[in-house]
């Protein structure tokens, strides 16, 4: 069938194949044109491997010159009927396509990640397949809700300031129009519930099982994501609940970090640069400052996506010769380029210039639309889009199917 995209606000309820697929190949040709990382990770575990950070993760571990293994668990859906697979569906079947072309150890889990049985189901496939050798887990879950594996309890996430309402502007990014918002503050059990969906606390969960079942190596790293961002953007994310849920992860990372040094492993959060994803188009304010941001890195020559953030974070962080390079608070900062004072100025500048009618000429909003397509397999180059395509295609290493409806 033919498959065009179909958005409904910050989601695109359809995704395309073949442009999925030629994304993972772009991403896989750009890490084989680095430097290898030498003494890179060799067995490496991606929770939240489909998308974004975590897929640009296997991507970089698989083809940035040790040729890990690499196991991956997140929760996509496959096609039924007229009905596309998700987009990480398709850029996992692509993925599992290069590294098999390459003889490389590739294989997936599909279901909820919060869930004891996806936990046990994983640690049983490292003790058959990898004899415990894990010596990288990457944690890059995103969900908007979670499941407590304990209680059966579900907790929602929301994006609201805290203590006060927020007023500012923001950008329809469908439209281009720029308007005011208003957000109310959250409520003391809408930020304890965001921090139980979006801190540390399953990150730990996952450590903790693995540890217990005897399959992390020594010297182990775990690496989670984070973002601070501008003061501009504070209210609404880093002082708002997102950012109390990312403190909490941070404070995980200490804790993680003091239980693996036992093994001599360690634990680190990367800051990531602001970047359009399905999680930053749906916050207020965020995808203006993104727009303005891209317009100004560009024009420098800064801009990174996905793929060179990860890239430069295992070969300039992780697996660097000279150690791995931490701010006070002990966190990587892969956001450095970004928060430069002529990268900040020149934006809080335009921050107060721009409107609807300046938004075309002050920002890069034609960019961030494009890599809002390209997170489905949209508008990617090389892909011809008046072409039918089989939408249905199967994981190769995953027989059952759990996937959410």
């Amino acid at each position: 069938m033919i498959v065009e995209p179909k958005v409904r606000g910050f989601i695109c309820t359809t995704a395309h194949p073949a442009g999925c697929a030629q994304n993972v190949r772009d991403q896989v040709e750009y890490v084989k044109g680095q430097p290898a990382i030498e003494g890179g990770p060799r067995k490496v575990l991606v929770i939240g491997a489909s998308t974004g950070y975590g897929l640009a993760s296997r991507i970089t571990a698989a083809f940035g010159g040790t040729a890990a293994h690499t196991l991956g668990v997140f929760f996509e859906r496959a096609a039924a009927g007229k009905r596309t697979a998700t987009a990480g569906w398709y850029n996992t079947v692509a993925f599992e396509k290069a590294a098999d072309e390459v003889g490389l150890y590739a294989k997936s889990i599909n279901g909820d990640a919060f869930s004891d049985e996806i936990k046990q189901k994983t640690i049983e496939l490292i003790k058959n397949d990898w004899e415990g050798e894990v010596d990288l887990v990457v944690y890059s879950l995103a969900s908007p809700r979670r499941i407590d594996p304990k209680t059966g309890e579900t907790y929602s996430s929301v994006l609201k300031p805290i203590g006060h309402a927020f007023k500012n502007k923001t950008v329809d990014m469908n439209t281009g129009v720029v308007s005011d918002i208003a957000i109310e503050a959250a409520s003391e059990e809408e930020m304890e519930q965001t921090v139980k969906v979006m801190g540390g606390e399953d990150w730990a969960l996952w450590i903790d099982a693995l540890m217990k079942a005897g399959v992390l190596a020594d010297q182990v790293k775990t690496v989670a994501y984070s973002y601070v961002g501008p003061e501009l953007t504070y209210p609404i994310y880093r002082s708002g609940t997102i950012g109390r849920a990312k403190e909490h992860l941070e404070k995980t990372a200490h804790d993680l970090d003091k239980k693996l040094k036992a093994k001599g492993g360690c634990a680190f959060i990367s800051v990531n640069k602001a970047l359009v994803t399905q999680a930053s188009s749906a916050i207020p304010v965020v995808p203006l400052y993104i727009s303005l941001l891209y317009k100004v890195m560009k024009a420098k020559g800064t801009h990174e996506g996905c793929i060179e953030q990860m890239y430069r974070l295992f070969h300039d962080f992780l697996y660097a010769k000279k150690g791995t390079t931490v701010d006070e608070a002990g966190r990587i900062r892969l956001d450095d380029w970004e928060m430069q004072q002529d990268v900040q100025h020149p934006v809080a500048d335009l921050w107060k210039k721009v409107t609807t009618d300046t938004m075309d000429q002050l920002s890069d909003l034609k960019g961030c639309r494009k890599d809002f397509y390209k997170l489905f397999g949209f508008e990617v180059p090389g892909v011809s889009y008046a072409e039918e395509v089989d939408i249905e295609c199967s994981i190769p290493s995953i027989k059952e199917v759990t996937a959410p409806e």
